[in-house]
């Protein structure tokens, strides 16, 4: 690769910057609320280097969401990696989860946030938000499964574990986030029970 050919595949300070402010503000404040001058002020860019850089505001906050999106894979990607068994994977899914609401600045799912702001299910951000829960459903669902011996698909065991982990990741930022990791970690052991009881009946 040559070095122009580098260079161009390399994000642009200003766009980094933008990008983390953006992030930052969205998930602390929410989007609606935030505006473009906002944004440019605190990352210390001109609107024309915004715009350079993304098509508007929108497109800004579809970044966001994709920072989110990869961000979160390669959590669940480094949880499950070194795991030998399938419920292993879960469980350490499950306190990847639980790391997060325990953190500072704890605000939430950006993505259950940012569907609220973006009812419209055509829109592009509510779109983006629907591909990321299908993903985290799929997998935690196959994780399942395997934890089942795969005799049937965990499937309803997925949907179970995605609900538990919408409560937990809406209440960590409401109540005490120790209590709420707890009562989420003991309902994941609840569905490993059930999803091995039913292989072994």
């Amino acid at each position: 690769m040559s070095p122009r050919t580098e260079a161009a595949r390399t994000p642009s300070a200003a766009r980094t910057r933008l990008l983390g402010t953006a992030t930052r503000i969205f998930y602390a404040e929410g989007i609606h609320s935030v505006g473009i001058d906002r944004i440019t002020a605190e990352a210390q860019v001109t609107r024309a280097t915004l715009y350079r850089h993304f098509a508007g505001k929108e497109d800004l906050v579809l970044a966001y969401l994709d920072q989110a999106d990869r961000g979160i894979r390669e959590q669940v990607a480094a949880a499950v990696d070194g795991t030998p068994s399938a419920a292993g994977q879960v469980r350490a899914v499950a306190r990847s989860v639980v790391d997060g609401i325990r953190s500072p600045g704890f605000r939430g799912c950006a993505f259950l946030n940012a569907v609220a702001e973006y009812p419209d299910p055509a829109h592009p951000v509510h779109r983006a938000v629907l591909a990321h829960r299908e993903w985290f459903l799929r997998t935690v669902t196959e994780l399942l499964t395997r934890a089942g011996e795969g005799d049937a698909p965990a499937e309803a065991a997925g949907r179970h574990l995605v609900m538990l982990r919408d409560g937990a990741m809406a209440a960590g930022c409401l109540f005490d986030p120790d209590l709420v990791s707890e009562t989420f970690l003991h309902g994941v052991e609840g569905l490993l029970r059930d999803v091995t009881e039913k292989t072994s009946a």
